[in-house]
């Protein structure tokens, strides 16, 4: 079974489903915002030019998905599948961003609890990883059970904090999920 890189993954609390581009607009409505990058290494991903050629990646990645509110249906923010290796059974899950109205934890962490329960269908480990300056991602990830590896460097060159997820590791530490 291959993986399926663009799952559509529901629960009461958000819903993810493939990236499309017609969703351009509502998603920059939610990226537009500098608070929101202000630790990230790409710290102007805020304006226009800088998104849409995120964007752009993001949709050649065949693996992005959009986030939204199951309440409403509203655009909160989005995430990815990246670097799926078969042979090491491992994918990365990252490019993730929510508004800051939905920081805090609960919409993050069941975000990464779709998206890990899905990878866990194909791979048995799941890599994060973070910008060293962005404390905030990761001490996210120590919240629900990333182990801290070794730092490396991400596929734009970049300096990366890796954190992983294993299936046994995620399926002892299930509960740091449930809200």
């Amino acid at each position: 079974m291959s993986f399926d890189l663009q799952p559509i993954l529901n629960s009461k609390l958000l819903g993810l489903r493939p990236l499309r581009a017609k969703d351009f607009d509502e998603l920059y409505a939610v990226a537009s915002d500098p608070l929101m990058w202000e630790q990230h290494p790409s710290r102007d991903r805020y304006q226009p030019e800088v998104f849409k050629t995120f964007y752009s990646e993001s949709m050649e990645s065949g693996g992005a998905l959009i986030a939204t509110d199951s309440k409403d249906g509203k655009v909160i923010g989005s995430s990815r599948y990246n670097q799926y290796e078969e042979e090491k059974s491992e994918i990365e899950i990252g490019w993730s961003f929510l508004a800051r109205a939905y920081w805090g934890g609960m919409y993050n962490r069941e975000m990464k609890r779709l998206m890990l329960e899905h990878a866990f269908k194909f791979v048995n480990s799941v890599v994060f990883l973070v910008g060293p300056q962005n404390l905030r991602s990761q001490k996210a990830m120590e919240k629900i059970g990333g182990i801290r590896l070794e730092s490396r460097l991400n596929a734009y060159g970049q300096e990366s904090v890796v954190f992983q997820i294993t299936a046994d590791g995620f399926n002892k530490t299930l509960e740091l999920f449930i809200p």
